[in-house]
């Protein structure tokens, strides 16, 4: 028979599988790598049907076997380079299993991928992809897309309708419908979306493929063609000293919004620019020894250290940290949602005080801006007082035991500006 990589296949018939009614079940032998295996058939044939040999001689049975012969050459043709890593059980199950070419359902795919990923305590990957999901059901009119329908013609298409003005419904929690206006997505935002429609696009690749095996149900790639628009450089968000001071000084009425917002921003600033999720996350046990000991929620996952960093508690951090510590959860069901009830609150002053960019992201790249621009403290100490990670250095950092106190230095010589 053929070889195809050190594989043959052919149908034989073993003298010693003669039933009790005198039949012989027809089995196909598979030969890769001087190993041998047999799939079984549903064929049987008497001993009129067969030679002295127990070859197959009927024309009938054999044009059925001579079919099934091919198909599965033919797939042993596909499998091509595989069949080097694999032994001849796993080539056989390879050529049994039936292949799953129904329609991906990206919509289904992704509310599940998206279900995951909270369930996971992702919830910030998992909010900017419901929102992917929802433009597609919109842009497609259908709660139902295939994923083929995701391609490189349709992606300038649904470009220009992410720019443009957009009318919809969505469901409100109490399920009635409300009537929402989009505005058309700027290149920042268009970015973020197709970026985000991307690793969707990417994570249901890696759902449904298994290279390994040669099973592909996703053949295209429409990003290898469309690439995505490069994001605008972000405009700066540091503050100078003399704004930070500003809010410090700001005067809120007692219990307001404005109030929650200025002194969690103060203390990010205090704590080198501390994320506000981290903040919503910190309890009484992140707290000892006059230091807050914490992981940093954005980058935990992706780092070998689960980017744990230690930061002095400060007299100006202390009474902020008191008051809210353990609090936060009580008041905020979702860090989300305790950051948006930030953004409102700083608007409100950023209006006030002639700042109308600002936002919590503001403390922490003020932070960083003025340890290196005002205090002269090198980029690498600034990373680490940031919590960031080097690549170029990450080798070296694994025999390195970590300094706190560099990250005490460099928070005192900001926080000194402030007097």
């Amino acid at each position: 028979m053929e070889f195809v990589r050190m594989a043959t296949i052919r149908e034989v018939v073993l003298k010693h599988h003669k039933k009790e009614d005198g039949t012989y079940n027809i089995k196909y032998r598979l030969t890769h790598n001087r190993k041998i295996t047999y799939i079984n058939t549903n064929y049987f044939a008497g001993e009129k049907q067969l030679k002295k040999d127990l070859t197959v001689k009927d024309r009938f049975l054999m044009s059925v076997i001579s079919t099934d012969i091919a198909k599965y050459r033919m797939r042993l043709l596909e499998l091509d380079r595989l069949l080097t890593h694999l032994d001849v059980k796993e080539l056989a199950i390879q050529l049994t299993q039936a292949e799953d070419n129904s329609p991906i359902d990206v919509i289904a795919f992704a509310r599940q991928y998206i279900s995951e990923l909270k369930e996971q305590g992702r919830k910030g990957s998992a909010y900017p992809l419901l929102t992917v999901v929802n433009s597609l059901c919109d842009y497609f009119e259908s709660q139902k897309v295939e994923i083929d329908r995701i391609n490189s013609i349709m992606l300038p298409d649904y470009e220009r309708y992410l720019r443009k003005e957009r009318k919809f419904k969505r469901q409100d929690q109490f399920g009635k419908d409300v009537n929402y206006i989009s505005k058309g997505l700027s290149d920042s935002g268009l970015h973020n979306h197709l970026r985000d429609l991307r690793a969707l696009f990417n994570a249901a690749r890696d759902k449904f493929n298994d290279e390994d095996r040669g099973l592909i149900r996703i053949k295209h790639y429409p990003f290898k063609k469309h690439k995505v628009i490069d994001a605008p450089m972000t405009a700066k968000r540091a503050l100078s000293i003399k704004q930070i001071i500003l809010i410090r000084d700001f005067k809120c009425i007692p219990g307001t919004r404005a109030e929650l917002a200025k002194e969690i921003f103060l203390l990010s600033f205090y704590m080198c620019g501390m994320n506000a999720k981290d903040i919503y996350d910190l309890d009484q046990k992140s707290i000892a020894k006059g230091r807050i000991n914490y992981n940093r929620s954005k980058t935990k996952k992706r780092r070998k250290d689960s980017a744990f960093i230690s930061i002095r508690l400060i007299p100006e951090a202390s009474p902020l940290l008191f008051k809210y510590v353990d609090r936060l959860q009580e008041r905020y069901a979702e860090s989300s949602n305790f950051n948006k009830a930030l953004n409102k609150g700083l608007k409100e002053i950023g209006e006030s005080l002639g700042i109308p960019t600002l936002t919590m992201y503001c403390a922490r790249h003020s932070f960083g801006s003025i340890a290196r621009n005002e205090c002269r403290f090198s980029k690498d100490d600034v990373a680490f007082a940031l919590n960031h990670i080097d690549h170029t250095t990450k080798t070296t950092d694994i025999y390195i035991k970590p300094d706190w106190r560099i990250i005490d230095d460099v928070q005192l010589g900001v926080i000194s500006l402030l007097t």
